[in-house]
């Protein structure tokens, strides 16, 4: 599918379907819309009133204009109140849009929605995010895949002529959306921790990036055992994936992104009992995933930042070499665990990255996970959880995923409840007790990050995952961060 930038007036424009957008409570037609009504002999209109169209956001009505004409479908979509219009309304309308366009087998589609903060760069870039997210289709592991003759095949954005560099942005980090909603949503047979070291190997071959994959026997060296611990019980191999970005000249600032690789998290000797998701297991690694759809993106986009990509990639498994309840874990910073939960896994693989993270002299750190199930319980579904002492890096996140409409909020790192984590045996326990759970396992977290004054975690448990259509968003997997994460380094 082909999205194209054109000055193509309206009323000339042909193809299969043409959508215009309307604002709530401002359905009367005027300027180029009355004119297309007019063309039309009144049928917007008509529509209008007939579906008693009210403009509200993301609401679409389709109708089918009359044979010989230029244009064989009209599609209005609302746009909400014309004082909340931003960025994200225009990705919500065009994936709205472009999914009304592709169940009527539109293969050419016009898309005619105005312009944000008279920025029309940002206005096309939002407009084409929201069509390629929304036509997205993943049909690796169907025997009979959908026909191709359903599908949209070009996407003219009018009135947006001369922004092809904006499309083009909006097209690489779609790219890199697209790699994490494929890793989080293949099982676990297909996606392992080999997988993921293989994954990153194209990205770095591909766009020029730096890898180091350290092995077994190199993270033992290193003193990896939190990382390790988790590990051991796997027949598949871990991986410790370190990708790095480096721009043509001095860096205008360094920074690391690590995300938590569990390739399928079994929760260990504390295995997930029935009715606990265990069969949902597959996307414990959203975090890795985000990471390498972020890299794939910034590879492309070529910022004037040096950005390290960090993942410790393992299955959480049982076997005879399993980690037990109440082993002690030495980190590679020294710091001993007492591993009360088994299933508490994913922040003792972050440990190790952390601490290898401190040391690479980075501006700032920011890790991504599918940590705690508090999280979702605290915040539901559509918002991933912030946690930072510092208040510049969290402007900075905030910012950055407002940008991209995915949705983030701060949570209080409440020093006191770490007292939750302490160990009679050990320098802390990996997990606390039930209340404020995504706060202690965000202060375990930070106890391996002392080098580096800027460290920031999000726990997107609830957001990685989409039970139903919401937005731009499938079923399935998301692919929540990367744009977030893409932001944030191009800031």
């Amino acid at each position: 599918m082909e999205v194209r930038a054109t000055n193509t007036p309206l009323l000339e424009w042909a193809g299969d379907g043409l959508a215009v957008g309307l604002f709530e409570e401002a359905t009367e037609l005027t300027g180029d819309l009355a004119s297309l009504d007019e063309k039309f002999a009144g049928l917007l209109k008509e529509l209008i009133s007939e579906e008693e169209f009210k403009g509200k956001l993301g609401s679409t009505t389709i109708t089918r204009v009359g044979a010989g004409s230029s244009v064989r479908k009209i599609i209005l979509v609302g746009l909400g109140k014309p004082d909340s219009l931003k960025y994200e309304t225009l990705r919500r309308a065009a994936a709205a849009v472009a999914r009304l366009a592709k169940k009527q087998k539109c293969k050419t589609l016009g898309i005619s929605l105005p312009i944000v903060n008279n920025d029309p760069a940002t206005s096309a870039q939002a407009i084409t995010e929201g069509v390629q997210l929304a036509l997205y289709q993943d049909n690796r592991f169907k025997s009979e895949p959908e026909e191709k003759t359903s599908q949209v095949e070009t996407v003219d954005l009018l009135g947006y002529g001369g922004q092809e560099a904006a499309i083009e942005r909006a097209n690489q980090i779609a790219s890199g959306v697209f790699l994490a909603r494929q890793l989080v949503a293949a099982p676990a047979n297909a996606v392992t921790p080999i997988t993921m070291a293989e994954t990153a190997q194209t990205i770095a071959n591909d766009h020029g990036l730096q890898l180091q994959i350290l092995e077994q026997e190199d993270c033992e060296k290193l003193g990896m055992g939190a990382f390790l611990g988790v590990a051991q019980a796997s027949e598949i191999p871990p991986k410790f994936i370190h990708l790095t970005y480096k721009p043509e000249g001095t860096p205008r600032r360094k920074l690391a992104i690590i995300g938590k690789g569990l390739t399928f998290d079994s929760g260990g000797l504390n295995i997930k009992g029935a009715g606990s998701g265990i069969e949902t297991m597959k996307i414990d690694m959203g975090g890795a995933a985000a990471t390498l759809g972020a890299a794939k993106a910034i590879a492309q986009l070529k910022p004037d930042v040096e950005v390290h990509f960090i993942s410790a990639v393992t299955e959480n498994m049982i076997s005879g070499r399993a980690m037990h309840p109440g082993d002690i874990l030495t980190a590679s910073n020294g710091k001993t665990i007492e591993v009360n939960n088994t299933d508490a896994e994913g922040r003792l693989t972050l440990a190790d990255a952390l601490v290898y993270a401190d040391k690479l002299g980075v501006d700032a750190i920011v890790d991504l996970a599918t940590l705690t199930g508090a999280c979702v319980i605290a915040l539901g579904d559509d918002i991933a959880g912030l946690f930072t002492p510092d208040d510049n890096l969290a402007k900075q996140l905030e910012e950055a995923s407002t940008a991209a409409g995915e949705k983030l909020w701060r949570m209080p790192m409440e020093e006191k409840y770490f007292e939750g984590l302490k160990s009679g045996i050990a320098d802390m326990k990996n997990t606390g007790p039930r209340p404020g759970g995504s706060i202690t396992a965000a202060l375990f977290l930070k106890q391996f990050v002392k080098e580096t004054a800027a460290w920031a975690h999000l726990d997107i448990a609830g957001p990685v995952w989409a039970d139903k259509e919401n937005g731009y968003n499938g079923s399935g997997a998301t692919g929540f961060g990367v744009r977030t994460l893409v932001n944030w380094v191009l800031s």
